[in-house]
């Protein structure tokens, strides 16, 4: 055997061996690994197969990295979802059976961008309401939310403290959101959202820029959602045409 195909099955062999502890609570979620000259002695493998072994699981998201300091166990996510189903932020909090709330930040009606026209597809300016939000598990602050409406789709008697926007736009506007086009978009540390959210350094952001649309195909909703990486994982099942 080379020796390039017996790293390769070493590798295979600590990534399965850490998986495993971590998974019978040798190693627990945020917990220190041990340094990677004991790792190497105590699995009795080279230095070069566990480096290997280690990115490979840093890829996977299982370990984090924090430089100068060594290798993390990643916390699980809470919340798992298909990115083609379309839930509102509350349905997934409650799907992982934990109770959603709300911390109101701030709103205000302003004048559209130009974008805003385009998105919301009007010919003339509307005056376009800006919420901001953040939305917790069992108390724990998990997405920032930013969500615009056109002025002209809310209803009197509009309340902030709604959990659902969905729901409210279906029950008070009988505005059904149908579907939304999507763009998630990964990013670092954010100065401020990451601080609102009582994220770490090394925790990243999902970023989905979302257009809903209602039963009529009109634009009704366009959301800036921020989860947090750590607690949120999406999948999406590709088919083949």
């Amino acid at each position: 055997m080379s020796i390039k195909a017996d790293n390769q099955r070493l590798c295979l062999k600590v990534i399965d061996r850490i998986k495993d502890d971590i998974q019978n609570g040798v190693f627990c979620e945020n917990e220190r690994l041990p340094s990677e000259f004991e790792l190497s002695k105590m699995l009795g493998v080279s230095r070069t197969a566990l480096r290997e072994a280690l990115r490979i699981l840093e890829e996977e998201n299982v370990i984090i990295r924090r430089h100068g300091v060594g290798h993390f166990v990643n916390a699980r996510p809470l919340f798992l979802s298909g990115i083609e189903q379309l839930n509102s932020v509350t349905k997934m909090i409650e799907q992982a059976s934990m109770t959603p709330g709300t911390i109101f930040m701030s709103s205000q009606v302003t004048a559209p961008t130009e974008e805003d026209m385009l998105r919301f597809q009007y010919a003339e300016e509307t005056e376009i309401f800006l919420l901001e939000r953040v939305r917790t598990a069992n108390g724990m602050p998990v997405v920032y939310c930013l969500d615009k409406i056109p002025v002209d789709i809310l209803p009197e008697g509009f309340s902030h403290e709604q959990e659902s926007m969905f729901e409210w736009l279906e029950n008070k506007s009988g505005a059904v959101i149908s579907y939304a086009v999507a763009d998630i978009v990964p990013i670092g540390y954010h100065d401020t959202i990451s601080q609102i959210l009582e994220c770490d350094p090394e925790t990243s952001l999902l970023l989905l820029k979302q257009t809903h649309y209602d039963q009529n195909d009109k634009p009704v909703l366009y959301s800036l959602n921020y989860f947090r990486a750590d607690k949120f994982r999406f999948h999406v099942v590709r088919k083949r045409f």
